[in-house]
C-alpha cells in the first residue's frame, strides 16, 4: 500500500510579504533550495507519488515542482482558502490508498516522519499526526475513510475541523521540522 503525498503550495503568503511581491515559496533555505523545492524533495524521498497544488499564474512554482517529479494541479479557486486546494488534490486522487498532506512552506520535515505517518495509516489508523515535544505538527495523514469529509471542507482552516472532531493517532517524532514553517522573512 502506498499513500499519495499532497503538497499544498497555493497560498499567497501575505504574512511573509503583504505586498505580494516576494513569493515565500521561492526563497532560499539552507542547502540552496527554494522553500517549496525542499518541501517537495522531502515528500518525494518518502512517497512514490506527490501531487502538488499551485495557484493560477504561479508558473515558476509549478515548473520547479514538475521538474522534480511532482504531479502539478492548479487550483482555480485558491483564493477561497486552503480547503479549495486540498479538495482539488483529494478529488484528483480520490482512488488513493490514503494521503499525507503537507504544506509547501515547511521545508524541514524529515522524510522519516512522512514515512512514519504513512505507515501509521497503512497499519489501520484513519488519521495520523506528528507530535514533537508535546506539539502537534504537520504533515497529517488520512485514510480513505475520511474521503467524504475531506471533499466537504470549506474555508482556510484546511482539515483542522476533522482533526478536532475525530480520533487522531499521534506519532511521536524527533523532528522539529513538523512545527517549523516559513511565515515571515525571519523564519528563513
Amino acid at each position: 500500500m502506498a499513500l499519495t503525498g499532497i503538497l499544498l503550495a497555493a497560498g499567497r503568503g501575505r504574512r511573509f510579504d503583504p505586498s505580494g511581491v516576494q513569493n515565500k515559496l521561492l526563497q532560499t533555505v539552507d542547502g540552496g533550495d527554494a522553500v517549496v523545492v525542499a518541501s517537495a524533495r522531502n515528500m518525494l524521498a518518502a512517497l512514490p507519488r506527490v501531487l502538488a497544488v499551485v495557484r493560477p499564474g504561479d508558473d515558476k512554482v509549478a515548473a520547479l515542482l514538475g521538474a522534480l517529479g511532482c504531479e502539478v494541479r492548479v487550483c482555480p479557486d485558491a483564493d477561497l482558502g486552503m480547503a479549495e486546494s486540498l479538495i482539488t488534490a483529494i478529488d484528483y486522487s480520490r482512488q488513493a490508498e490514503g494521503w499525507v498532506i503537507a504544506l509547501g512552506d515547511m521545508p524541514y520535515v524529515s522524510p522519516r516522519t512522512i514515512l512514519a505517518l504513512a505507515a501509521t495509516i497503512e497499519q489501520g489508523a484513519h488519521i495520523a499526526a506528528p507530535m514533537y515535544e508535546g506539539r502537534r505538527g504537520n504533515p497529517v495523514a488520512f485514510s480513505p475513510y475520511h474521503l467524504p469529509l475531506l471533499l466537504a471542507l470549506e474555508g482556510d482552516q484546511g482539515a483542522r475541523a476533522i482533526l478536532k472532531s475525530h480520533p487522531v493517532r499521534e506519532v511521536v517524532v524527533d523532528d522539529a521540522g513538523v512545527v517549523r514553517d516559513i511565515d515571515t522573512p525571519g523564519d528563513l
